[in-house]
């Protein structure tokens, strides 16, 4: 079975560069993203790692701890890191994951459970489904996922975004519209009755339409 939003995150150990770990246990009471990468040395991944790094910090002020993979075993990780200082301006600060036995990207779906190999042997294309995103909230259940192509960097920006919105919507009965900022309006749930609504929001929302209820976010 696929894994889809609100399963519980598979479980595993596996070695990263800052030592081994069970994910769960990692996680703790945190937020995270995991993203997995085809292989190392390849260029778009070198940008994409370089950038987390950058902007690690904003994740840090979510309680969201931030995790790579990649097919190949955590020493090639290590190697990789200096290129990605040198080119990117940020070397990870974050663990990244050693899968060489395609485990964990079989795992979580990444991978056919039938594919077999020497990772050290595979190439970027062998593997072009391991670009993937998913953030897991403290329940270490799956709140996002995001699949890219080979050829397209992540935006890792819209990330932040996603975990704004998930960190709001599970602390009140709201949903946010299309493009939301935070600071913006956001919807009252469909959940929400009028007359419930009306004891959370005593000031009114306004309703271009019964069923689009809009307020300020609430603090």
């Amino acid at each position: 079975m696929a894994l889809q939003i609100n399963d519980v995150a598979p479980d595993f150990e596996a070695d990263t560069t800052e030592g081994r770990i069970r994910f769960h246990e990692w996680i703790g009471d945190s937020w995270c993203v995991l993203f997995s990468h085809p292989k190392d040395f390849t260029p778009v991944c070198t940008t994409e790692l370089g950038y987390m790094a950058r902007i690690k910090p904003e994740f840090d002020k979510r309680n969201t701890k931030i995790i790579g993979l990649s097919i190949d075993p955590v020493e090639d990780h290590t190697r990789w890191a200096n290129d990605i200082r040198e080119t990117q301006g940020y070397a990870p600060n974050y663990p990244v994951i050693g899968d060489p036995d395609l485990k964990i990207a079989k795992l979580y779906g990444m991978l056919a459970a039938s594919v077999s190999g020497d990772a050290s042997k595979r190439t970027p294309a062998d593997n072009q489904t391991v670009r993937n995103i998913f953030v897991i909230g403290p329940d270490k259940k799956i709140k996002l996922m995001i699949v890219y192509p080979m050829t397209t960097g992540r935006n890792f920006d819209e990330v932040l975004r996603v975990i704004d919105s998930l960190q709001l919507t599970t602390k009140h009965k709201v949903a946010t519209p299309a493009n939301w900022q935070p600071g913006q309006e956001v919807i009252i749930a469909g959940s929400v009755s009028d007359d419930e609504a009306r004891k959370i929001y005593p000031q009114g929302w306004k309703a271009p339409k019964p069923y689009l209820r809009l307020v300020p976010q609430p603090k």
